[in-house]
């Protein structure tokens, strides 16, 4: 694949927020080229090279994470598996930056992260190499006429089902039940099970479960969460 074939692709959420503080700046500015997965923007990679997963994780399991927010469930979960290595997605420089943060508190070393739109991360990722994805409260896109920008899409999907390993679990955490709809709609059409077999399975959280601060606002205004696991076939 050549420079010239890249695919017109619109961005619709948020880059930036709030100014930096100063801490997070220093964060950005000395952490992050640290823990670069390699090449994935197209600036570097035209090419669009697969990502070498066995050198960057010395052969261990790797999962990734769509979307990590302010990254409290990115370092949890590198927390408790050390044998595994993840990749997080957040275009949102903020959540970068919190999630710098919390990697220099918790001293975790099994991180890489991409600043920046997923898809371009599903292009360089090796065909069948990762092992779990999450979702966790995705940005909903309440009105109608902006469905089409959720993640649960044939344009996410799809990329996402060619970079999961046959027997892959696919999780999604989502307060919102219109999405809930959409991804039990769109997500098995993708080459995935999902593995409920009664009411609990989608209302009860995952036992490594650790409650976001999204989460935690959801439900001080009464909204459900809703737990969701898929299996790629």
């Amino acid at each position: 694949m050549s420079e010239t074939e890249r695919p017109r692709r619109n961005f619709y959420g948020r880059l930036k927020g709030k100014s930096l503080k100063k801490s997070q700046k220093t964060y950005i500015d000395e952490d992050l080229d640290a823990l670069s997965p390699g090449a994935v923007d197209w600036e570097n990679n035209p090419d669009r090279t697969p990502l070498d997963l066995d050198t960057l994780f010395d052969g261990r399991k790797v999962w990734l994470e769509i979307g990590f927010g302010g990254g409290e469930h990115l370092v949890h979960q590198a927390g408790q598996n050390p044998g595994v290595g993840i990749i997080g997605c957040e275009p949102y420089i903020n959540g970068v930056a919190m999630l710098l943060g919390k990697i220099r508190r918790a001293g975790v070393d099994n991180l890489a992260i991409h600043p920046g739109d997923v898809r371009d991360m599903f292009d360089v990722l090796p065909e069948a190499s990762i092992d779990r994805a999450f979702l966790l409260y995705p940005d909903p896109w309440p009105k109608t006429r902006h469905h089409r920008r959720r993640f649960v899409t044939p344009e996410h999907l799809e990329p996402l089902a060619r970079v999961l390993k046959p027997g892959a679990i696919f999780r999604v955490a989502t307060d919102i039940e219109d999405y809930v709809r959409q991804t039990l709609e769109q997500v098995p059409q993708h080459g995935f099970d999902w593995l409920a077999e009664g009411p609990e399975d989608w209302r009860a959280p995952w036992d490594d479960w650790i409650s976001t601060r999204y989460e935690q606002k959801a439900l001080r205004e009464g909204r459900t969460p809703h737990y969701l696991t898929f299996r790629k076939r």
